[in-house]
C-alpha cells in the first residue's frame, strides 16, 4: 500500500481508464483530488464521518476555487491559440505544471488532515460515495474509479 496520498494518486491515475473516469467525474462537478483522497482513505480503512468529510471538503473547496480552477481556466483558454503560437505553447505548459503542483499541494493538505484519523478502524468503503457529487452517483465513471482502486489495492496486497 502506498503510505502517502500523492504516490497512491499517481499509481491509481496511471491505471487504465482512470484518467478518463476522473475527467468525466470532474465534468460532473467532482473534485478529482477529493475522489483520489477518498480511494486512499478506503485503502487505509479509515472510518468516514460527517466531521471528517466536512474538513476535507472545506480544505479542498477553497484551494480548488482560489488556486487550481484559475490555473485550469487559463490553461484551457490558451489551448487553441497555443497551437499556432509556440511561445504561448511554452507558457501554457508552464501553467499546466503549476496546475499539477497546485493539485499536489492540495493532496498534501488533504493527507495532512487525514493522517490524524486512525487507520484500520473500519472498512472505509463509504468515502468515495460520500465525496462524489450527487450527479456522479451511479455513474459508470464512479464505478470505474472504485473498481480501479480496488484492483490497485489487490495488486499491492498480492491478491
Amino acid at each position: 500500500m502506498h503510505t502517502d496520498l500523492w504516490n497512491h494518486a499517481l499509481a491509481l491515475y496511471a491505471r487504465p481508464g482512470v484518467e478518463t473516469a476522473c475527467l468525466a467525474l470532474q465534468a460532473l462537478g467532482g473534485d478529482v483530488c477529493l475522489l483520489l483522497c477518498a480511494t486512499w482513505l478506503q485503502t487505509r480503512k479509515v472510518t468516514p464521518n460527517a466531521q471528517r468529510l466536512a474538513a476535507l471538503q472545506e480544505a479542498a473547496t477553497a484551494w480548488q476555487r482560489e488556486v487550481v480552477a484559475p490555473l485550469r481556466a487559463l490553461r484551457q483558454q490558451w489551448r487553441e491559440h497555443a497551437l499556432a503560437d509556440p511561445q504561448l505553447a511554452v507558457l501554457r505548459e508552464q501553467v499546466k505544471g503549476l496546475e499539477l503542483q497546485a493539485e499536489r499541494t492540495l493532496l498534501e493538505r488533504l493527507e495532512h488532515l487525514a493522517r490524524r484519523w486512525p487507520a484500520g478502524a473500519g472498512d472505509g468503503e463509504e468515502w468515495l460515495a460520500r465525496l462524489a457529487p450527487d450527479q456522479a452517483r451511479g455513474h459508470d465513471a464512479l464505478d470505474q474509479l472504485r473498481v480501479a482502486a480496488r484492483q490497485l489495492q489487490d495488486a499491492e496486497d498480492g491478491v
